[in-house]
């Protein structure tokens, strides 16, 4: 059964918006069967005969009619609609926070996205992947870290800190440090082109080994220079020695030199009673990173040592030293803008903390 009819009757500025509402291109067309609607009723329709015009439903004319006599304009636009209840709310990002707080089940590694929703029993995998994705949390990515434990940290990091920075006056700075076990592998290498035409570099994956040889490395905080040696075995003689060699590269001169905490490296006494110009300084413990030095090997490794091949360990000496000669013609001191150093803890934090 049709509800009765509600009268219509329109303002001349309302039929103006109707009428413009029906003639523009861009109106929905659910603003313009409205807009008919109440044009056609204004004009004393029937809401059957409306409804036939229009094609729609005579409930849906009656509808209309209704809330534009009661509402005006306004009458005519959408409701706001309650929409679907959450299935998930915050109680299951807490229960995911907390599962990831947990080991993964027996035999897995790490979380994974299916891992957790079948723990969780009743969570979508992909809700549980949204939330990560919404909270930039990586199930893939692998961090490794190394907290430092030394009591002392704050006074040797501010230590380290202030030679970079505020240098003694006429003295040496010194980053020195030992690169172990480089191996000489021999490897077929060259270019290679693929069937789409791009041309790459490669190796092949078979390698003969040749011996190793341990770089003694020292770097000129002041100027960004490189001395270097070459040993077999890093013990506590080939270290004095290479310390041998910087004192005579620096006649005369106070040195203070930036070690980490090798047992090689300590317990040195007797020789620097003999050295009264050298001062070691050391990083507090695992937290070599604090030495400059360990920066210069990363640019050795990737810039030298990656995808080389040799033949002989005095063939990758050579070619070591050929680098560092290189280096040396245009190095630069790094710019060291990290004036406090912080002995943050790693230990125990859950992820619900970070």
């Amino acid at each position: 059964m049709i509800p009765k009819a509600r009268e219509v009757r329109l303002k001349p500025k309302v039929r103006k918006v109707l009428e413009a509402r029906c003639r523009a291109p861009t109106s929905a067309q659910r603003d313009v069967k409205r807009a008919r609607i109440v044009l056609l009723a204004a004009a004393g329709r029937s809401t059957r005969s409306i409804a036939e015009e229009v094609g729609v439903q005579p409930r849906i004319v009656s509808n209309w009619r209704r809330r534009f006599a009661d509402h005006g304009l306004d009458g005519l636009k959408d409701r706001p609609r309650a929409g679907k209840k959450p299935i998930y709310g915050k109680a299951t990002n807490k229960r995911i926070l907390a599962l990831l707080d947990k080991s993964p089940p027996a035999g897995y590694a790490r979380w994974t996205g299916p891992l957790l929703a079948k723990a969780l029993g009743d969570v979508d995998v992909q809700y549980v992947w949204r939330f990560l994705r919404e909270h930039n949390i990586d199930l893939a990515a692998r961090k490794s870290w190394c907290e430092s434990n030394d009591p002392a940290f704050v006074a040797k990091a501010a230590d380290v800190v202030g030679l970079y920075v505020d240098p003694p006056a006429k003295a040496i700075v010194l980053c020195i440090d030992e690169k172990p076990s480089i191996q000489a592998l021999e490897r077929a290498q060259g270019y290679l082109k693929l069937p789409n035409g791009r041309a790459l570099t490669g190796q092949s994956h078979d390698y003969k080994r040749h011996g190793t040889t341990t770089l003694f490395a020292a770097l000129e905080v002041a100027t960004g220079r490189i001395i270097a040696a070459h040993s077999k075995r890093r013990r506590r003689v080939e270290f004095l020695g290479f310390m041998n060699g910087i004192v005579a590269a620096f006649p005369d001169r106070e040195l203070h030199v930036i070690v980490d905490n090798l047992n090689t490296h300590k317990k040195n006494e007797r020789w620097l009673r003999k050295h009264p110009n050298v001062h070691f300084h050391f990083t507090p413990t695992r937290s070599s990173w604090l030495n400059q030095v360990e920066t210069w090997f990363s640019i050795l490794q990737g810039q030298s040592l990656n995808g080389a091949s040799f033949t002989a360990v005095e063939q990758l000496q050579e070619h070591i030293d050929a680098f560092i000669a290189a280096y040396n013609e245009t190095a630069e001191p790094f710019a060291w803008t990290k004036k406090k150093v912080h002995q943050r803890r790693f230990k125990n934090r859950r992820i619900t903390q970070l």
